[in-house]
């Protein structure tokens, strides 16, 4: 007889194939396997240059102007101003503020570059630096999702969705320290000292500090740097995870109506499956068309394609101030979380919080489209 080990493994291994071949049996018998497998692999191609590199990028430069605003006390600064509202809104020092503008300019991994620096650091408890990564992520591309809004003629809309992904925020970052804190109480601890650098450290670090140009330029390329480590540590959950999403969530190619293995094309088994529930999301976010769905479930992978969807939109007439507000509520929150998630948290050493942090961020997007939806009913009366 097998051992409970063994049949356990033996379970597992037999579950898992069930769930890939009731997912890629499916998908090749719809794409055609030579175009499901170019379409995988080219889709995989466009994001690591398009899209990986970019926030590499981003992550390089964020790095960068992080560590100076740390080296010439703008972080001080922040904490001392901005204490009172971000420790009973947030229960974040005040410095995360700091977290918050970066990623609102930038992306999501923007927070992890700050959240790696030790000077910046060394203000958190353990469960609080954690919670970053949900704070962090709520406000990603926040100003070119509003920006792109406002541009389509919605501003109104844009602004309402705004307060609401900041709802979502609070939200999303509370409960991922209460999830953080049940399962782990002994995070309720500062950050160790030698996880960062002891108080005689930083004083002989400021003992050695030269000119400000020196101190400038070794603080741009120390954070810069940092960014290029971040920037490769979140290639594959982009590539994995936002693949995965985009394969299950676009049709075929848009020009011939037919599968071609190019990048980006799909099944819309997730859109489908959201269309059999859509009074929920028209009860809960006003959506009267079920095709709205497919922006909140493409924004989970990235919520640039997501903004790709508005056009689209527009020209078929699902488009009004509700829907905007809705949509950009959840793709600020959300912005491609669960392409991103995964690699922050794996960063910062955190890895075995992934699942918390993925539920707690999910409640909060949701929160954060149906907290809009009604404040947007509440205006329009």
């Amino acid at each position: 007889m097998l051992s409970n080990t063994k049949y356990k493994k033996l379970t597992e291994a037999l579950i898992f194939l069930l769930i890939f071949f009731l997912v890629f049996i499916p998908l090749g018998n719809a794409m055609g396997l030579k175009n499901m497998l170019n379409t995988i692999m080219q889709t995989s191609y466009r994001l690591l240059i398009d899209t990986c590199f970019f926030l590499m990028a981003i992550c390089v430069i964020s790095g960068a102007l992080g560590k100076l605003l740390v080296e010439f006390g703008v972080v001080d600064m922040l904490e001392k101003l901005l204490r009172p509202l971000m420790k009973p809104i947030f229960n974040l020092p005040g410095v995360a503020a700091l977290g918050a503008v970066m990623t609102f300019l930038s992306d999501n991994p923007a927070i992890i570059a700050l959240a790696k620096d030790k000077s910046f650091a060394r203000y958190f408890k353990k469960y609080q630096l954690v919670s970053l990564t949900n704070f962090g992520t709520a406000f990603g591309m926040g100003l070119i999702v509003i920006a792109f809004m406002a541009g389509l003629g919605f501003g109104g809309g844009a602004l309402v969705g705004l307060l609401g992904a900041v709802c979502g925020c609070i939200i999303s970052t509370r409960l991922m320290q209460h999830f953080t804190l049940k399962s782990f109480p002994e995070y309720d601890s500062p950050v160790e000292i030698d996880e960062l650098m002891t108080e005689d450290q930083i004083k002989l670090e400021e003992v050695k500090r030269e000119s400000n140009f020196i101190r400038a330029l070794n603080s741009i390329l120390d954070g810069g740097k940092t960014g290029v480590d971040l920037g490769f540590a979140i290639i594959p959950g982009v590539l994995i995870i936002s693949t995965a999403v985009m394969i299950m969530t676009f049709g075929p190619n848009v020009e011939t109506g037919v599968y071609t293995g190019a990048a980006y094309e799909g099944v819309k088994i997730l859109p489908f499956l959201a269309s059999k529930i859509s009074i929920v999301f028209e009860w809960l976010f006003g959506f009267t068309q079920a095709e709205l769905v497919a922006f909140p479930i493409t924004a989970l992978g990235a919520v640039g394609a997501a903004l790709g969807l508005m056009p689209e939109f527009i020209s078929q007439g699902f488009i009004d101030n509700n829907a905007v507000a809705v949509c950009t509520a959840i793709g600020m929150c959300w912005s491609g979380f669960l392409s991103t998630h995964t690699a922050m948290l794996d960063s910062l050493g955190y890895r075995h919080l992934i699942s918390k942090a993925i539920l707690a961020h999910t409640i909060g997007g949701l929160s954060a489209g149906i907290i809009a939806h009604f404040a947007w009913v509440i205006i329009a009366m």
